[in-house]
This record gives C-alpha cells, sequence and structure tokens, in this order.
C-alpha cells in the first residue's frame, strides 16, 4: 500500500505542483517583508515567525502589538491556512483519481480474465471501427486499447467490450494481454512504427500469438512481416483493387459454364486469345449459395499452359481438382474483365463451341436454383 501511495504521489500533474510551490514562496516573500518591516523582527526572527504563522502553528514567544501587526498576523494565517488547503485538496482529489482509475483498471482485468477469449484492437479509428462492428456482430469479446481519452468514452462498454485508455506501445501491457486467451491482435493504427514496435513487443514474450496489422505504406509490409505479424492488410491495396473493379465493372463478364477438367486448357485458350483476363473461378456445389471461390488474375496462354503441367506432374493435385469437379458437377462460373463488350461477344461466341455456357451474369441465388435440380 506504501508503494502505491508513493506511486500516485509522483504521478502528481506538473502543473499543480509548480502553481503550490510558486504560492508558499509568494506568501513566504510575503510573511518575511511583513515581519522585517511591520513587525519589527530581525532577519532570523523574521524566517521563523513567517513559517510557523503560515503553518498556523503560533508558539506565542512572538506576538502583534499594534493593529497593522495583528491584521498582518491575521492575514498571514488566513492565507497559510488556505493555502495549505488547496495543497491538500489536489494530492487528495488526485490520489482519489488515481484510485479510481487503479479500482477501474482492476475491474475490467477482473472481467478479461472471466473470458473465455477475446480479440483485441489497437487503435480505433476509421479501421478499427468496421473491425469492431464485424467483431461484435458476430458476438465475440473484444478489448479495444486506444490512447485517446475523448474516442474511449464514446465507445459503449458492455460485457463482451472492454475498453481501455492507455497507449498500447507503453511498456509491455499488451504483451500480457496476448496470451493463451487472446485468439489475434488486430493493430489498425495508421503509424507503422507504431504498429511495427507492437508487433515485435508483442512477438518477444509471445512467439505464439496470431497478429494481424494494418500497413499504410506498402514499402513497409515486409518490415511488418519480418517483426513477426502473421498477416498484414493494407488498405491501400485493397482500395487499389476496389477502385479497378468498380472502373471495370462495365467491362466484367460473369459466365456460369459446365465442363469436365480435360476443358480447362482449351477454355484458357480462348480467353487469352481474346486478350481478356481470368479474374476468379467460383465453384457452385449443388443445393449451396455461396460458391467456393479462386483468385487467378491470368491472361496469357502460358500461364494455363504452365498450370496444366503443373497438374500432370503431380497426382494428388490433379486428382484433388478431379474431385472438385466431380462435387460440382462441372457447374462453375468465371469472372472475366475484358476491353469492351464487341470483344465479350466474339469470347461467348467461341466458348459456345468447346462448353456447355448455362448463363450470362447469373446471381448466386440464380445458380443455386440451377444446381439443385441436378441433385433432384
Amino acid at each position: 500500500m506504501k508503494k502505491i501511495i508513493l506511486h500516485f504521489l509522483t504521478k502528481i500533474p506538473t502543473r499543480y505542483i509548480t502553481s503550490g510551490l510558486i504560492l508558499i514562496i509568494i506568501l513566504f516573500i510575503y510573511g518575511l517583508i511583513g515581519s522585517y518591516f511591520i513587525m519589527h523582527l530581525n532577519f532570523v526572527d523574521s524566517i521563523y515567525y513567517s513559517i510557523i504563522t503560515m503553518t498556523t502553528v503560533g508558539y506565542g514567544d512572538l506576538t502583534p502589538h499594534t493593529g497593522i501587526q495583528k491584521i498582518f498576523a491575521t492575514t498571514l494565517a488566513l492565507s497559510g491556512v488556505a493555502l495549505l488547503a488547496y495543497v491538500f485538496n489536489v494530492l487528495l482529489t488526485n490520489f482519489q483519481e488515481k484510485m479510481s482509475k487503479y479500482s477501474k483498471g482492476a475491474r475490467k482485468m477482473k472481467v478479461i480474465n472471466e473470458m473465455d477469449d477475446y480479440y483485441i484492437i489497437c487503435g480505433f479509428g476509421r479501421v478499427g471501427k468496421v473491425v469492431f462492428k464485424e467483431l461484435t456482430s458476430r458476438k465475440q469479446n473484444v478489448i479495444i486499447i486506444d490512447k485517446d481519452p475523448e474516442i474511449c468514452k464514446n465507445i459503449e462498454e458492455k460485457k463482451n467490450v472492454i475498453v481501455i485508455n492507455r497507449d498500447a506501445i507503453e511498456n509491455d501491457y499488451i504483451a500480457k494481454l496476448a496470451g493463451e486467451k487472446c485468439r489475434s491482435v488486430i493493430l489498425c493504427a495508421g503509424d507503422d512504427v507504431n504498429n511495427l514496435f507492437i508487433v515485435l513487443t508483442i512477438r518477444e514474450t509471445n512467439p505464439d500469438a496470431w497478429i494481424v496489422t494494418r500497413a499504410s505504406k506498402t514499402e513497409n509490409i515486409k518490415r511488418l512481416k519480418k517483426a513477426g505479424a502473421n498477416k498484414i492488410v493494407s488498405p491501400e491495396i485493397i482500395g487499389g483493387k476496389d477502385l479497378y473493379y468498380e472502373s471495370a465493372r462495365p467491362h466484367l463478364l460473369r459466365i456460369t459454364v459446365k465442363h469436365d477438367m480435360e476443358d480447362l486448357y482449351e477454355e484458357f485458350k480462348i480467353i487469352s486469345k481474346h486478350k481478356c483476363t481470368l479474374e476468379t473461378i467460383d465453384y457452385h456445389i449443388p443445393g449451396i449459395e455461396s460458391p467456393l471461390s479462386r483468385d487467378i488474375k491470368k491472361m496469357h496462354e502460358k500461364d494455363g499452359k504452365n498450370f496444366i503441367n503443373y497438374i500432370n506432374t503431380n497426382e494428388d493435385k490433379k486428382q484433388a481438382i478431379i474431385n472438385l469437379y466431380e462435387n460440382v458437377n462441372g457447374v462453375h462460373s468465371h469472372l472475366i474483365s475484358g476491353p469492351d463488350n464487341a470483344t465479350f461477344k466474339k469470347l461467348l461466341k467461341d466458348l459456345e463451341k468447346n462448353e456447355e455456357i448455362i448463363g450470362i451474369n447469373l446471381t448466386n441465388e440464380q445458380i443455386v436454383e440451377i444446381t439443385k435440380e441436378t441433385i433432384e
């Protein structure tokens, strides 16, 4: 307890200490001048009288006699009482605030300790808010750490949401929370240097912690990876992809087709022949609305040739793809980007010669109805 009290006292804001010292010095100077000129005491007695009067000790060995002396002694004593009350109030208020924070922090730690598992979000800016919304919509336990008191004050704490107002890079606080019960630490700060420091801090004591971090600049992705981050997400890259897809949307075509694995290479040759890019492939499992998706982003015939050579020399991979095509009954969709709609018309004409085209720009809901028929 003694250590805690001393810790709180040493954390008193500097402005309060400075103000108190200035007032004490001013009052002491006033007492020294008054004792010397009004009480007619020598220099040593003036110091002595000023101190015992300011502190309201008043031994009675030096007493005022005239009216002006009594007024001086009264003002000095009252000022001393007021000053003591001010200093005591500052100490008491600060002590209560620190005790309140300590008590609140202890309660929060108790709640955290009672959680089965949780996610940690460092930084509650625009990215952090989106992550928080996704987590809470899935009823996950979330610990938010942010150094801005105003931001923390505006977040509603619940049984599964704990808000901690402190800098995550201070000592090893974040490392203590990123233990076995932490499912993931999500670093959303816009400052890559802070994110890097937090990754290093966590990784030093928690080698198995799962760390996902934001990278504001693409050149910092390698550094964050090297520091120990498991996943790095760059809003810059994601935003660029979204902008591309939106700009290309008038020249994006989704073709739902049906064919066997043997027709893969011919299909790719046709797509590359028309200078189109195969963006993604969606494999439609009968009766299930959400397809299995693969990012491809290939447009050259040699890419298709390399893929065919790869699966032909890896029997287990080839068998896995054969099984996949059998499970979806050969039904899958291609998202293809191209230069213009005229090219798409030529592309469709060539594809029709090679495979069965089920539909163009069908929704997953429409496709699931088609695949249901194959089950029946």
